[in-house]
C-alpha cells in the first residue's frame, strides 16, 4: 500500500518544524551538572595519565613524544600541571610489614634493599621515610632487624645492602638515590620528611651521600663515623640540612675525635646541629654501637624535623663530577678544579689534597632581588618559583657585586615538567629558570 501525496506532504512539514523545536528544546535544556562533572573528570584524567606518563617512563624518547603533546593540549597550564605533580601520582594498595629481599637494578648490577612498611599503611597518607646505611660486615637486613622496632607507625623504613659497606663510593652513591625513587614509586612519601642515617661506613655514607644531595633530606643522622679534612669544605652544603649526630667516646674503630672535629666546623659555620656523644659499651663491639638509650631523642628530632623545600638562601660546594641541580641551583661551568673519581673520598688528586672546588652561594635579600657569590663558577642557573619571588614582576640579580639580569623570567610548562622528572621531587617544582655568565674578574 502506497501513501497519498497529501498526508506525505503534511508528515514533511510537520517534520519541518517539529524539528527546530526540537533541537532548540535541547540546547536550551539544562545539562545535569553531573555529566559536566564527568566530562571535567575525563579531561583531567587524560592530562594527568600523560603527565605521569612522562615522569615515570624509562624511555628517553617517548618522554620527548610525551612531553611535546602535553605542550599541545590547552589545559596543560603551569597551575594544572603543578597541582598535578604536588598531589603526586595514585597510589594502590601495597605489600606492608617486613620485606627482607626486594631487588633494585642500579647501572646494570642488581643489589638488594629490606623494607618495612608499617602494618598501618594507607596510600592516602603520606609516610616519613628513613633510610638506614649498614656498616662494614653488616646487610641492609640486619640492619632493618636491628631498627624495625625503634620507629613508629609514622616510618616507612629502608636499608639497602652495598658490598663490605662501601657506601664512600659513586655506585653506593647512585643506589641510595635510586632506592629512595624505587620507595617513593611504591608508597606514598613526604618528600620533606625524608632522612638519612648511617652506622660506621654507613655513617660516613651519610655525610658523603648528604651533603651532595641535601636538598633532597630533612635531615642526616651519622653515627660513629667521620670524613677526611680535604671534604669538609662540602659541609657548607648543609646550609639548610640539620644533622644529628651521634658518637661514643670510647669508639676505638671509629675515633671520637672525627665527629668532634665536625661538630666544631658546623657550629663555626653557623649551621644547625645536635651532637650526642655517649660514654657507653658494648660487649662485642667496645664503644663503636648506637646505644638503645640514645634512640629516643633521635625519634623525637625525626618527629619534629621537616624540610624547608626553597630555602632562601642556599650554599653549594662542588667537585666537577657533581655538577648537577641544588635546589634552586645549579653550577653549569668552571674554571679547573678537583674531580673525584669512582671513589668519593679520593685523595690521589692534588687538586682534591689542595681542596679546589666550586662554589656559589645565592641569598634572596628582598622582593625579587638575587644576590649570588661565586668562586670558580664560570656559569650558574637558576630555578625558580613563587615561593622564591614573584614571576608577574621583573627580578633583579647580581652575581659578585655586579648587575647581572633585570627582567621577567616567564613560567613554563615545558621547564616545569623537565625539572620535575628531573628531580623526582613534589616538594621542589621550578616552572621558570635563568642560566647567567659570570662576570670575570681582571687577572
Amino acid at each position: 500500500m502506497r501513501l497519498s501525496s497529501r498526508p506525505f506532504r503534511r508528515l514533511c512539514r510537520f517534520r519541518r518544524v517539529l524539528l527546530p523545536l526540537l533541537v532548540s528544546c535541547l540546547l536550551w535544556t539544562e545539562i545535569p551538572t553531573s555529566a559536566i562533572h564527568a566530562a571535567e573528570d575525563r579531561s583531567t584524567t587524560d592530562l594527568a595519565s600523560q603527565v605521569w606518563h612522562y615522569m615515570t617512563t624509562q624511555d628517553g624518547e617517548q618522554a620527548s613524544t610525551i612531553l611535546t603533546s602535553i605542550l599541545q593540549r590547552s589545559d596543560a597550564t603551569v597551575q594544572a600541571v603543578q597541582d598535578l605533580l604536588r598531589s603526586g601520582p595514585p597510589h594502590g594498595l601495597q605489600p606492608v610489614g617486613l620485606m627482607p629481599d626486594e631487588q633494585i637494578v642500579v647501572r646494570d648490577r642488581a643489589y638488594r634493599y629490606s623494607l618495612s612498611v608499617p602494618q598501618s599503611y594507607e596510600p592516602t597518607r603520606a609516610y616519613a621515610l628513613v633510610v638506614c646505611l649498614h656498616g662494614a660486615g653488616f646487610t641492609g637486613e640486619a640492619y632493618l632487624d636491628r631498627w624495625k622496632s625503634r620507629l613508629g607507625e609514622g616510618y616507612i623504613l629502608v636499608c639497602p645492602t652495598y658490598p663490605a659497606g662501601a657506601w664512600f663510593t659513586r655506585r653506593a652513591e647512585d643506589l641510595v638515590l635510586a632506592t629512595v625513587r624505587a620507595v617513593q614509586q611504591r608508597y606514598r612519601i613526604d618528600p620533606n620528611r625524608i632522612f638519612l642515617s648511617g652506622m660506621s661506613n654507613g655513617g660516613i655514607g651519610a655525610w658523603l651521600i648528604g651533603m651532595h644531595h641535601a636538598p633532597m633530606f630533612a635531615g642526616l643522622a651519622p653515627m660513629a663515623s667521620g670524613i677526611d679534612d680535604v671534604l669538609f669544605p662540602f659541609l657548607e652544603n648543609l646550609r639548610a640540612t640539620p644533622v644529628y649526630i651521634i658518637h661514643g667516646s670510647q669508639d676505638q674503630v671509629m675515633p671520637v675525635e672525627l665527629s668532634r672535629k665536625l661538630a666544631g666546623e658546623l657550629k663555626n659555620l653557623g649551621y644547625p646541629f645536635i651532637y650526642r656523644e655517649h660514654d657507653r659499651t658494648h660487649a662485642m663491639a667496645g664503644g663503636h654501637f648506637f646505644p638503645r638509650e640514645e634512640l629516643p631523642d633521635l625519634v623525637k628530632w625525626f618527629d619534629n624535623q621537616r624540610r624547608t623545600p626553597a630555602p632562601k638562601a642556599l650554599t653549594v660546594v662542588r667537585d666537577a663530577s657533581h655538577l648537577l641541580p641544588f635546589g634552586w641551583v645549579r653550577i653549569d661551568a668552571t674554571d679547573q678544579i678537583a674531580s673525584f673519581s669512582e671513589d668519593l673520598i679520593d685523595k690521589r688528586d692534588d687538586s682534591i689534597r689542595q681542596r679546589a672546588y666550586a662554589r656559589l652561594t645565592v641569598q634572596v635579600t628582598g622582593p625579587n632581588r638575587i644576590d649570588v657569590r661565586t668562586d670558580h663558577v664560570r656559569q650558574y642557573t637558576l630555578f625558580l618559583n613563587e615561593d622564591l619571588v614573584d614571576l608577574s614582576r621583573p627580578i633583579v640579580i647580581t652575581t659578585d657585586g655586579q648587575a647581572s639580569f633585570n627582567g621577567l623570567v616567564p613560567p613554563q610548562v615545558d621547564t616545569l615538567l623537565r625539572q620535575a622528572r628531573l628531580r623526582a621531587d613534589p616538594g621542589q617544582l621550578y616552572p621558570a629558570h635563568l642560566t647567567l655568565s659570570v662576570p670575570q674578574r681582571p687577572s
